[in-house]
C-alpha cells in the first residue's frame, strides 16, 4: 500500500512537473517569436522618418510642378500628379499601417499564436515597406 502511494505521489510530482515544463517551453517560445516581431519593427522604423522626408518632398513638387516642366518639357504634369499623389498615398498607408500594429501589439504576451501572427504581420509590412520605398526612389529619382 506505501508503495503504491509513493508511486502515485511521485506520478504527481512528475506530471505537474512536466506540465510546468511544456508551458514554460511555450512562454519562451512565445517569447522567442517577440523578439522577433520586434527586430523586424526595429529594421523597419527607421524608415517612417524617411517616408515622412519624402512625403514633404512630394507636396513640394506637387505645389511646385512648374519647376518640373521648365526642367523636362516632356513630362506628362496630369499622369505625374497621379503618379506622386498615389505614391504619397502607399507611404502614409505603410506608416499609418505600421503606428496601428506597434499601438496594438502586446509584446509582453507569451501566447505562441499570437506572435506567431504578429511576426507574420510584420514582416507583411516590412515587404510592404520594402517596395513602397523602392517606388519612391524609382519616382523621385527620375525627377532630379
Amino acid at each position: 500500500m506505501m508503495k503504491k502511494l509513493f508511486f502515485a505521489a511521485s506520478l504527481s510530482v512528475f506530471m505537474t512537473a512536466a506540465c510546468q515544463s511544456s508551458a514554460t517551453k511555450e512562454a519562451l517560445k512565445g517569447q522567442q517569436l517577440a523578439q522577433q516581431a520586434i527586430a523586424v519593427h526595429d529594421e523597419i522604423m527607421p524608415q517612417i522618418s524617411v517616408f515622412n522626408k519624402m512625403s514633404v518632398k512630394i507636396d513640394s513638387i506637387l505645389g511646385n510642378m512648374s519647376a518640373v516642366t521648365s526642367a523636362k518639357a516632356d513630362v506628362d504634369t496630369t499622369a505625374l500628379k497621379t503618379e506622386l499623389q498615389t505614391l504619397k498615398t502607399n507611404l502614409e498607408s505603410a506608416t499609418d499601417n505600421m503606428m496601428t500594429w506597434m499601438h496594438g501589439y502586446v509584446a509582453d504576451s507569451t501566447d505562441v499564436a499570437y506572435q506567431q501572427s504578429e511576426l507574420e504581420k510584420v514582416k507583411a509590412m516590412q515587404k510592404h515597406f520594402e517596395e513602397v520605398a523602392l517606388e519612391s526612389n524609382k519616382i523621385l529619382s527620375s525627377l532630379k
